[in-house]
């Protein structure tokens, strides 16, 4: 019993298709510009370094069960429409994990039109299967013409990068394929997407370990 315990346990040297993949994460965050901004440009550094800090922790692998919701029915769709852009080695490194992505929405209770429309995988993070407290990485799907609400999220800096598709933030300008969108912390930001394609973005979040492990999005309501 002991030595298969010991076997199943597995390190991210173990399955190399995650490394690649956390590598693919490394280039997109030193090679995309950052449009002479120091403080993205900082963010993107700053991912980099925790990424290699994984890297060289080689830390444990915890894949959750496989899980889909109702959007990864556009995840081909995506996939198609990624593979041969520029941001084609990233999709191609998502794909060789892909059946083990665990999909999930991330709230107790989905708010309404998003049932269909959203969901996000994690590749690293407290949660793992990359077990770290140094970032989150992970995708989120969106449907053609999700509009997904106004939010924000505590002490965490986020960044988007579009692998496929086009989304608009706060309806100020439109990103395609290869471009970030970045969040500062308590930044409020609503995202809309294409009517025609899904969009695919990856995305890094970045915080102290408590925010990280505590992550919480924090939604706007309307007024009555």
């Amino acid at each position: 019993m002991r030595n298969n315990a010991h076997a199943a346990e597995q390190c991210l040297q173990d399955l190399p298709d995650w490394r690649y993949l956390l590598q693919e994460y490394y280039e997109l965050y030193r090679y995309l510009p950052s449009g002479g901004s120091s403080r993205i440009r900082g963010h993107q550094r700053a991912v980099r370094e925790a990424i290699s800090r994984v890297l060289k922790a080689n830390p444990a692998i915890q894949t959750q069960p496989p899980a889909t919701k109702p959007v990864t029915a556009h995840l081909k769709r995506a996939l198609d429409e990624g593979r041969g852009d520029r941001m084609g080695a990233m999709v191609r490194a998502l794909e060789s994990v892909m059946p083990d992505l665990s999909w999930q929405y991330g709230y107790e209770k989905v708010p309404k039109g998003l049932v269909g429309s959203y969901a996000y995988a994690e590749v690293t993070g407290p949660s793992g299967p990359i077990i770290t407290e140094e970032i989150i990485l992970g995708i989120v799907l969106f449907a053609p013409r999700c509009t997904y609400p106004a939010h924000a999220h505590k002490g965490i800096t986020e960044s988007y990068v579009c692998l496929s598709g086009a989304v608009s933030e706060n309806h100020q300008g439109v990103y395609v394929p290869g471009s970030m969108i970045f969040n500062p912390p308590e930044h409020l930001h609503r995202i809309t997407v294409g009517i025609n394609e899904p969009a695919l973005l990856a995305y890094a979040w970045m915080g102290d370990r408590v925010d990280l492990l505590d992550q919480k999005m924090v939604f706007t309501r309307k007024r009555k």
